[in-house]
């Protein structure tokens, strides 16, 4: 178990062990190393190992301050973005002290109405201070209203460790409580997690293991993902697997497609043949191409009669005699921009080769976003390949390095979240106790209203608190300024952050967090494969006046009566030796001998072996060697192309079947204000909003604004030049972005990437965010009844020259602040 078994062409750390052995400095020394300490020597220098989403990471420590991050000595592909964790202890916009809203300090909930205003100021409190204004929202509202008023749940990509998660700890403290209305899904997936379980009985379905895809496919299709863009990051952390098995598919040379109005960074690496459909089309493509096989005889029927259920009713819609509209290449080609014989063509290569369909997330955060993963889903239904070696579909190759095999360690747990209330709960719950993770602006905009939601109905309650912890909703959610009118309507809102995000700037109390370089804590390797375990260990102090997630709530839970039950009587570290040690006695189970607690943080990680058995893994295989005795958890027990509960829900924005609908906004929807479509895709310099505050965002900015893409013929109309600032426009809003110039985005499509700050300022042209935030532009509607998912790349916008001034970007520097 001392490193992951060599495997033939992608050895783990083939490309970086030599350049990073294992010669780590002693650790790093803690004193001195405060924001208000004059630090040492920087020939005093030291370091120690802790994980982010982006990998693991042995951070440098000289003169008592962070001067960079080596990367972990077996990750395949450090990722490009190290120096900017390292740079975020010390971000200017890092929130240093526990702060106020001024209004909210002097009027309480009665300031609402200036939440978020760019002048509003604030005011630096002690920590006690603080906690207990916190707290007397959180009592006021329980005693008042009762948990359905307190919106808890969260969202974000807080830290890794399994103790500091600050979402984890803030539901424990709100469950101890009494509750708190809950969500479901995610930003990230919420359509294909509905869809799919419909499908094929789960939302997100084991992959074949890349070591099969190289042995057996012969080709491999990228649609609507770019895995080297996306697979920086893990939702635990990442020794970046996917690209030891990226170089060997390359060097084997099989032959890849690009599916994506955007050449990828993945297309451009593996030289993939590119297919551009406009956006949100691909639902017509994929049902083009299965008119194209079924016309000429080259359907597994076979396979359809044993392992699908509806092919009868989805080829009436297929063939027009549903709605007597032939799904053919030429009514493809109208729709999507795709030539029809490239549809004829692809449909016939991919039927005359092992093919595996890779594809990726953001495809769904789109109007309709259901359709794209079932229309994929039966179009592999047709070419017979699922449950084969190398065929078939996966839906996370893009994602966490999907496809990597399992290794053999134990599960770890983290500090749980799920406990019963020691709190009588007084109040009657109103309204749901679970949303569509999407609902938020419209939840607080519209308390009691009822909407359709995947078979059933939801009732929005009425919020008088909102609680956000490691978490930006004004990076995730689309129509940005619809959401800072939504945040306006609470009572109170507070938030737990590292830096002063949009979400915190929108805020009234505003609580400050640690990196995961000023705490110790513990995560495993890998969503998807469990590669071992990693002790986060502490680097530095707390800078500022910093404090870990678990100690900022367990002080909330001291002042609200409950810290027994919060900590349980246990420290920071005597919940990290418990996660480890119940790890290793479930290990001990399984065969796996792990060495003890202290042996593990001596040396700081542990990986596991892969066996060859997962190795060899092939998605769907026991369902298709014995359907009966491995059914699929469907209606049916087979792959659903038709879904009867479905159909009778009776949406008209989502049948019983998998359909092209063409989407609210696009290149359909085009007019003369608005004649451009937006795609929102994701940046390789930074996770969602994640370290846009830190210099690794330059690498990809115009004058600190984000880059809009846009394709030369585009510009011309336009007369904008490489590094023109433009204003870029929707129905919604407006943004600041600086022009790029590239064939890489077809012409009638820009794309502005996801996560840049929202930093509305007032102009001589209205309110415009001057950052770039794409989210300002989108169209906030539900994907469907269905899933209700979230969009990020629906909506038609106009792109024009900025003139006059340009206002300065200003939501990285502290919020204005007076002093009381």
């Amino acid at each position: 178990m001392e490193s992951p078994k060599e495997h033939p062409g992608y050895p783990a750390a083939k490309e970086s062990a030599a350049i990073f052995p294992e010669n780590p400095l002693p650790e790093s020394d803690l004193s001195l190393t405060g924001s208000f300490n004059l630090g040492k020597s920087q020939l005093n220098e030291g370091e120690s190992i802790t994980a982010f989403r982006w990998g693991v990471v042995r951070p440098v420590v000289k003169g008592g301050r962070i001067v960079g991050c080596k990367p972990f000595e077996h990750d395949y592909q450090p990722s490009v973005n190290l120096q900017g964790i390292a740079e975020m202890p010390y971000s200017t916009a890092r929130i240093r002290y526990p702060m106020v809203r001024e209004s909210y300090l002097k009027n309480g909930p009665a300031s609402r109405a200036t939440r978020g205003d760019e002048n509003e100021k604030w005011v630096r409190v002690s920590w006690d201070k603080a906690l207990e204004l916190a707290a007397k929202a959180i009592r006021d509202t329980y005693d008042n209203y009762g948990p359905s008023a307190v919106y808890g749940s969260s969202y974000g990509w807080m830290s890794t460790g399994k103790l500091n998660a600050a979402i984890t700890c803030q539901h424990r403290l709100l469950n101890l409580m009494g509750g708190f209305v809950g969500r479901r899904n995610s930003y990230s997936s919420a359509a294909v997690n509905t869809i799919f379980p419909y499908v094929v009985g789960t939302g997100d379905p084991r992959s074949t293991s890349w070591d099969v895809v190289i042995k057996h496919s012969e080709r491999v299709v990228f649609w609507g993902c770019d895995p080297v863009v996306t697979n920086d990051i893990d939702w635990y952390t990442t020794l970046h697997n996917y690209a030891g098995y990226l170089r060997a598919l390359k060097k084997k040379g099989t032959k890849t497609i690009s599916v994506n109005p955007v050449e990828t960074d993945t297309a451009e690496y593996m030289g993939s043949e590119w297919i551009h459909p406009n956006p949100g089309t691909d639902p017509a493509v994929m049902a083009a191409m299965i008119y194209e096989l079924d016309a000429t005889g080259k359907i597994d029927k076979a396979f359809l009669d044993k392992y699908t259920y509806g092919w009868a009713e989805l080829r009436r819609y297929i063939v027009g005699e549903e709605d007597g509209v032939k799904k053919t290449p030429e009514w493809a080609e109208k729709i999507s921009g795709v030539p029809a014989s490239k549809i004829r063509s692809f449909a016939h290569e991919v039927q005359e080769h092992r093919t595996m369909f890779m594809i990726g997330w953001g495809i769904q955060r789109i109007d309709f976003g259901e359709q794209s993963h079932w229309m994929l889903a039966a179009l592999c239904s047709v070419l017979g390949q699922i449950g084969l070696p190398g065929g078939g579909l996966g839906t996370n190759y893009h994602y966490s390095s999907g496809g990597s095999p399992l290794s053999e360690a134990p599960f770890m747990a983290q500090i749980p979240s799920s406990v019963k209330p020691v709190r009588p709960v007084t109040k009657p719950w109103k309204g749901s106790k679970v949303l569509p993770v999407a609902a938020v602006s419209d939840a607080l905009l519209h308390p009691g209203k009822t909407v359709d939601y995947d078979g059933k109905k939801v009732t929005f309650p009425d919020f008088h608190l909102v609680m956000w912890a490691g978490g930006n909703p004004f990076a995730h959610h689309p129509d940005t300024n619809q959401l800072a009118r939504a945040f306006k309507k609470p009572d109170t809102v507070i938030v737990t952050d590292i830096v002063w995000t949009a979400t915190a700037r929108h805020a009234d109390i505003v609580l400050p967090a640690c990196t995961a370089f000023e705490h110790n804590d513990i995560t495993n390797i890998g969503t998807y494969s469990n590669d071992g375990f990693i002790a986060m260990k502490q680097a530095i102090e707390p800078q500022w006046e910093a404090k870990p997630d678990y100690d900022i709530f367990s002080a909330l839970a001291d002042k609200l009566g409950i810290k027994q039950a919060y900590t349980e009587g246990r420290s920071q570290m005597d919940w990290i030796r418990k996660f480890y040690n119940d790890a290793r006695q479930m290990g001990a189970t399984l065969g796996q001998k792990m060495p003890d607690f202290d042996t593990f943080w001596k040396k700081g990680y542990l990986l596991f072996p892969v066996s060859e058995e997962n190795r060899n893994y092939v998605s769907f295989a026991d369902f298709r060697a014995d359907p009966k005795a491995h059914p699929l958890s469907t209606e049916s027990g087979k792959i659903q192309l038709f879904s009867p509960k479905i159909a009778g829900y009776h949406y008209n924005d989502c049948l019983g079947h998998p359909t092209y609908f063409q989407p609210t906004e696009g290149v359909a929807a085009a007019t003369k204000e608005f004649p451009l479509a937006l795609m929102a895709c994701k940046s390789r310099y930074r996770m969602h909003s994640q370290l846009d505050c830190t210099a690794t965002r330059l690498r990809g900015t115009i004058e600190d604004r984000e880059p809009v893409w846009i394709n030369p013929k585009d510009a011309k109309a336009r007369g904008i030049q490489n590094g023109d600032i433009c204003l870029v426009k929707s129905r919604r809003g407006q943004i600041l972005a600086g022009a790029v110039l590239t064939d890489r985005i077809i012409p009638g499509v820009i794309v502005v990437h996801h996560g840049g700050w929202f930093n509305p300022r007032q102009t001589a042209h209205g309110v415009v965010d001057v950052r770039g935030n794409s989210n300002t532009l989108v169209l906030d509607k539900p994907t469907s009844q269905l899933a209700r998912g979230n969009l990020a790349s629906t909506a038609n916008v106009e792109v024009s020259l900025w003139k006059g001034a340009v206002p300065e970007v200003t939501v990285y520097d502290q919020p204005p602040r007076t002093i009381v």
